[in-house]
């Protein structure tokens, strides 16, 4: 008996231990079990916490919710929260999904990692992910698949087959944005100069894709596209680039997501330079009102909380053993100027 009892321990101490790295931000579904409830949960013999552990990953005791977590790229944008807004509504209107957000404090290969693999510890059946590159989580997702987890991707997949994907069409998007930007100039009578381009990284695969079509848009024109320029999805990072660019005489600038449209939008503002276009991806409080204030003039809104909600339903689908009708759905994205933005 002491033997079970020292085994069960040491395996909730290693499944701890893994946790720390990976941060969670979302509440489950479920409502909260009273404290006594959670403290006798804690309490409970190690012989059946042992057993617990042995459970295959695609086992559910009768009754009980999937368990399904969101993992995204990190916990910075607004973006991220509004994703995770619609799997709360999925899960509540669902009523059987014990739901959590893991996500990384930063746009790190290695924390997104760590997140998945936590998840699997934490006895996930299906993960919702935005991948943060294309192929640096393919090994914890095959580790993950043969533990019997589902994978759906939510805003940007990985080149690993998945259940489903939920996401913008981002090289379209990207064409909106560089033709609103186009149109912009030509009114103001600027039909060439230099334009700037502000990206997250070389490897996040929806960012890419809204950067070619943004190139697509202007090919062909009297613009310059300069060198494009990196800032991870920070603000501050993103600022710097774009004030290095105001001066270089730019005559546009291009976010290509929110952190980099921030960072864009500051940059013009403290220059007071009217005249520079600026174009940017995503919705946010920040962005709205940089965007009122007449130092952006559009930001492509995607519809985050559609990608959650239509995932969180998908999963649930998938993990009762229906056959999903759709597997690559466009999740849509709208033009946001001063005279349409809320």
């Amino acid at each position: 008996m002491k033997k079970k009892l020292l085994s069960g321990l040491l395996c909730v101490a290693m499944v701890a231990t893994m946790l720390v790295g990976c941060q969670s931000k979302a509440e489950t579904a479920q409502e909260a079990a009273p404290a006594e409830e959670a403290t006798t949960e804690e309490a409970a013999p190690a012989e059946e916490a042992a057993v617990t552990e042995e459970a295959p990953a695609e086992e559910t005791v009768a009754g009980e919710p999937y368990k399904v977590y969101l993992i995204t790229m990190d916990q910075m944008d607004q973006h991220w929260k509004n994703v995770d807004a619609g799997c709360q509504e999925a899960a509540k209107e669902l009523g059987n999904i014990d739901y959590s957000w893991l996500a990384p404090d930063v746009k790190d290969d290695a924390k997104q990692i760590e997140c998945i693999n936590n998840a699997v510890a934490g006895g996930a059946q299906a993960i919702l992910l935005a991948a943060n590159g294309p192929d640096a989580v393919t090994a914890a997702l095959e580790e993950a698949t043969a533990a019997g987890v589902k994978i759906i991707y939510v805003d940007s997949a990985a080149n690993f087959e998945g259940e489903a994907t939920f996401a913008t069409d981002n090289k379209a998007a990207g064409m909106t944005a560089g033709t609103t930007m186009l149109i912009e100039l030509e009114a103001k009578g600027i039909k060439e100069g230099k334009i700037g381009i502000i990206n997250v990284n070389a490897a996040t695969a929806s960012c890419v894709a809204r950067e070619e079509g943004f190139r697509a848009a202007l090919e062909g024109s009297g613009f310059e596209i300069l060198e494009t320029q990196y800032g991870e999805g920070d603000a501050a990072k993103s600022k710097d680039i774009a004030s290095s660019y105001v001066t270089q005489g730019v005559v546009g600038i291009f976010g290509a997501n929110e952190g980099s449209t921030v960072g864009a939008g500051n940059a013009i503002q403290e220059a007071g330079d009217g005249s520079i276009v600026g174009v940017g991806f995503d919705k946010s409080d920040t962005i709205a009102e940089l965007i009122k204030g007449g130092y952006l003039l559009a930001t492509m809104a995607q519809n985050p909380d559609v990608m959650g909600k239509s995932g969180i339903e998908a999963a649930e689908k998938v993990l009762k053993g229906e056959t999903l009708t759709e597997t690559n759905v466009d999740t849509g994205v709208s033009v946001l100027t001063k005279d349409t933005i809320k």
